[in-house]
């Protein structure tokens, strides 16, 4: 497993009155056909054309609530770097499930860290930056990591699925990232969970224990609860919050 603190990348110029790079305008349009080619097409389908297209250029990205995507990744692209924010914040059967997905799955398991610990966040911050600003918590130890951590990657897959949550209802199945100038790939958005109990069940996947605890999704302990009976997916993240999502798909 490699372990990388994240630093800020140099920016590149462009000519382009968007703003884009040649390529990225190429990769762009190239998103945008594809999400309308592959709106039908079963998710091993959508990451065969990925890993085709993009090769090591291509990589997943996991919060280890489940080994999912990785699974069926792995498929298309043996040793796919599957990279894992670190926030410092996560729950150890978390920290556990990435441990195990790295040991059994034929993975590169890559785990980013913020640029400061949490130590040094509160010190800079103050402590329990998470309860007093979460947004700011989330863009230092979520968001930066994360666009820093993709520079070298042209391509990235997420587990977004469209039925949990209305903000996520209309997730392309390929798109374009706009914040980070990447493909962005979401090969189960159009799964339910019914669908994604049903593979994990017949192929054995990994999932993170707290999913049998309450958790219907798992995020930083500081902000997380279980779920109460009929509410939706995320709503134990931040709950009485405005706040649905960390910055990350938004």
């Amino acid at each position: 497993m490699t372990t990388v603190r994240t630093a800020t990348p140099e920016a590149s110029g462009s000519g382009r009155e968007d703003g884009l790079t040649e390529r990225e305008a190429e990769l762009k349009a190239l998103a945008e056909r594809a999400g309308r080619d592959l709106e039908d097409a079963s998710a091993p389908e959508i990451l065969q054309w990925a890993a085709d297209t993009f090769g090591k250029e291509f990589c997943v990205t996991s919060s280890m609530e489940d080994a999912v995507v990785a699974h069926l990744a792995s498929r298309a692209l043996p040793g796919v770097d599957v990279v894992f924010l670190d926030t410092g914040y996560h729950f150890p059967e978390t920290i556990g499930t990435r441990d195990a997905v790295e040991a059994v799955m034929d993975v590169n398991v890559i785990t980013l860290t913020p640029r400061q610990t949490v130590a040094e966040q509160d010190a800079e911050y103050g402590p329990r930056l998470h309860d007093r600003d979460p947004d700011l918590c989330c863009a230092l130890r979520k968001v930066r990591p994360l666009e820093e951590g993709l520079t070298k990657y042209a391509a990235w897959a997420t587990g977004l699925r469209r039925d949990e949550s209305p903000t996520r209802a209309g997730t392309p199945v390929v798109g374009w990232d706009a914040r980070r100038r990447k493909v962005k790939v979401s090969p189960i958005a159009r799964w339910t969970q019914d669908d994604v109990d049903a593979y994990v069940a017949e192929h054995g996947v990994l999932t993170n224990p707290l999913l049998m605890d309450g958790y219907a999704s798992v995020g930083c302990a500081p902000c997380t609860r279980r779920v109460l009976e009929g509410e939706d997916a995320r709503a134990g993240r931040w709950a009485g919050r405005a706040k649905t999502e960390c910055g990350l798909h938004g």
